[in-house]
């Protein structure tokens, strides 16, 4: 294994800075358009042969210090029983959501047995690239999960605050529920070969420091303690949050666009960081994009820095200027 990016979510000083994408295999990759073309989104996450393909995308591209095996947070719906399918234009539905507290599940089932294909694709990816990248695997965050099969709201998550104002307990149960299910998920992530594991709890930051230190933060603590390699977690818009976010017991912060990277290395200390180019900056032209990342690398320092986009990669993006992203971590010299 290629462990640049290990040692940097350990905190050790690199070489250069390790760099990936946030959705490095999508719809900004010509390929990958084309393979969808010919497999409905939930198809190509469960078939391990096709997940494998889009995965390896990137790496025939750009060859990045880590592939995020190609899935989605979703997937853990279906062991406690949900529903849903991937709308153009609209995004997830969930066919049987929570619309009352009667509607919390509470058991689940197998998630080895029912999310197989996943642990089938970490070995294909560990047998073919394993030893010259890491293998990132991730989840969804309980906050963010639960978010969905209540009900979005754009970026606001209304339903899901309404039930938490509502119905407390039931609040409470169904981030259980999710947390429960998250913990064997990544467990079973890096008994398969997963290298790296991110948690995306992205819509816990709409919540309230103090609802995020009551319900959350025990939650994200027992889901961190149960991965036994490097771990990031990330959050969108963290806001005044930062500090909680590295109690969460992740060896990694993952900071978005909105964070100045300066002014976060002073707040986290030896908390090693990821991010956080502006996602928007890669539709400028190569060298405003090969610029702007060389200042978030110089922002962030030598030790314990992952590079990465804020948040994931827009579809408009030229893949030269993922391409040039990727190269500019490549020759920095330390």
């Amino acid at each position: 294994m290629s462990d640049l990016l290990v040692r940097a979510a350990r905190g050790e000083r690199t070489e250069r800075p390790p760099v990936w994408l946030m959705r490095q295999a999508g719809r900004y990759i010509p390929e990958y358009r084309d393979i969808r073309e010919e497999y409905s989104f939930r198809e190509a996450i469960e078939d391990p042969e096709v997940a494998e393909r889009i995965t390896l995308l990137p790496w025939e591209l750009f060859e990045p210090d880590g592939l995020v095996m190609f899935s989605d947070i979703l997937t853990v719906l279906e062991p406690l029983g949900f529903d849903y399918h991937i709308e153009s234009g609209v995004g997830p539905v969930v066919e049987n959501p929570v619309l009352d507290p009667a509607d919390v599940p509470t058991e689940a089932g197998d998630v080895r047995e029912q999310l197989d294909f996943v642990g089938a694709l970490l070995d294909r990816l560990q047998e073919g690239v394993g030893d010259r990248t890491s293998i990132i695997g991730f989840a969804g965050g309980p906050y963010t999960l639960a978010s969905y099969v209540v009900g979005e709201d754009s970026t606001s998550r209304k339903p899901l605050r309404r039930l938490r104002a509502n119905h407390p307990e039931a609040f409470a149960a169904l981030l259980e529920a999710f947390t429960e299910v998250v913990e064997e998920y990544v467990e079973y992530q890096v008994d398969r070969g997963a290298d790296v594991v991110q948690v995306f709890d992205t819509w816990s930051g709409v919540l309230t420091p103090d609802d995020y230190r009551e319900y959350l933060l025990p939650l994200h603590q027992r889901i961190f303690d149960a991965i036994d390699v490097p771990s990031i977690v990330f959050a969108r818009h963290p806001g005044g949050k930062l500090d909680l976010l590295d109690e969460a017991g992740a060896d990694v912060v993952s900071l978005d666009w909105t964070v100045d990277m300066a002014d976060a290395r002073e707040r986290l200390g030896d908390t090693p960081v990821q991010g956080n180019l502006d996602p928007s900056y890669l539709l400028g032209d190569e060298d405003f994009v090969r610029e702007k990342t060389r200042e978030v690398i110089a922002k962030a320092g030598d030790t314990g820095h992952i590079l990465n986009l804020g948040h994931g990669i827009d579809r408009n993006t030229p893949v030269e200027n993922a391409k040039a992203f990727v190269e500019t971590a490549k020759d920095v010299e330390r």
